[in-house]
């Protein structure tokens, strides 16, 4: 490991610590710590272990889902565009999470793993299209279609929704927030993103190996088929499994391995870790800004995300643009 990703490393961690205490204490509701301390029967200790800490845990474990799988994404298709939000994979999670809503009594496994499956349909779609040297064009047009059927998919459902109040839910679900997570959601969708966050990293040689081109890496003894399943799935359980219980969070994995690469270099498999630490840094960041925004009702943090990184994307295309014009 070089000196300057182990300096990174270190100061993001170092950042995230920070961000968790931070989160933990701040809100509507101010938590001094040393105060509660004293009283382990002050009841704001409920406010801290129901609602802050399972908020604050779901914010890393996205942000860090979310930062990788856009890094690895990134690395596969060598298109500095990909993020599983713009290429349509957060919103194929989203509708399949949302034709659970459907189902009568659907036990509480269902959705996760609908929203799961639909990441994986997505994935697999956008790594097969990227297969044999696709052209950067192709790939978005995939991504845009992709966004489309799966957005014209929630639409139906919103359509033809049984009461107000479903259609609320789902749009209110649909704007990405952490708003009321409960710890039994994060424990249960913690190990689908933690096992994402593993099949992701092991695919740091395979991502390396591609930057020499398909022929180069087959050369290496890379096995891009299995490394293409390995990405899907990886994706699809931190993805799939991050909008289950939080909805649609945008942009992060497109923004964190940009701000990194001119810290770390370019080599892919160096800044699959790096990005799932920034990926952390950036959600909860985002998580704090829309608790201290002074309004009436929460900012919801999908939206606040889109804030940043639509402007980002923009900035990214004309940057593209200059470059191959």
């Amino acid at each position: 490991m070089s000196r300057r990703r182990l300096i990174v490393l270190s100061l993001l961690a170092l950042l995230l610590t920070v961000l968790i205490a931070a989160s933990l204490v701040t809100g509507r509701i101010p938590l001094p710590l040393a105060e509660m301390a004293t009283d382990p029967s002050d009841p704001r200790w409920a406010v801290l272990i129901q609602l802050r800490l399972p908020r604050t845990l779901l914010a890393v474990l996205i942000g860090a889902g979310l930062g990788l799988a856009g890094a690895a994404l990134q690395g596969f298709t060598r298109n500095p565009l990909a993020d599983p939000g713009v290429l349509g994979v957060s919103s194929a999670a989203a509708l399949g999470a949302v034709l659970t809503l459907w189902i009568p009594a659907a036990a509480g496994w269902v959705q996760p793993a609908a929203a799961m499956a639909g990441a994986l349909a997505g994935t697999s779609l956008l790594l097969a299209l990227a297969a044999g040297g696709s052209s950067m064009t192709v790939f978005l047009l995939a991504g845009v279609v992709l966004n489309t059927i799966a957005g014209a998919g929630v639409a139906l459902a919103l359509s033809l929704a049984p009461t107000p109040w479903a259609v609320n839910g789902i749009i209110d679900w649909l704007m990405g927030s952490l708003v009321d997570r409960s710890l039994p959601e994060t424990l249960f969708a913690a190990p689908f993103i933690l096992a994402g966050l593993l099949l992701l990293s092991s695919t740091g040689r395979a991502l390396d190996a591609l930057t020499l081109g398909e022929t180069g890496a087959r050369s290496l003894g890379v096995d891009l088929d299995r490394t293409r399943i390995v990405l899907a799935a990886g994706t699809a359980l931190a993805v799939g499994a991050g909008v289950a219980v939080a909805g649609v969070i945008g942009f992060a994995g497109l923004v964190t391995p940009h701000l990194l690469r001119p810290l770390i270099g370019a080599r892919p498999g160096g800044l699959l870790w790096p990005s799932a630490l920034g990926g952390a840094v950036l959600v909860l960041a985002g998580d704090l800004a829309v608790r201290l925004i002074p309004s009436e009702a929460e900012v919801r943090l999908g939206v606040a995300m889109a804030c940043l990184g639509g402007p980002f994307f923009l900035g990214l295309l004309l940057m593209l643009r200059r470059r191959l014009g």
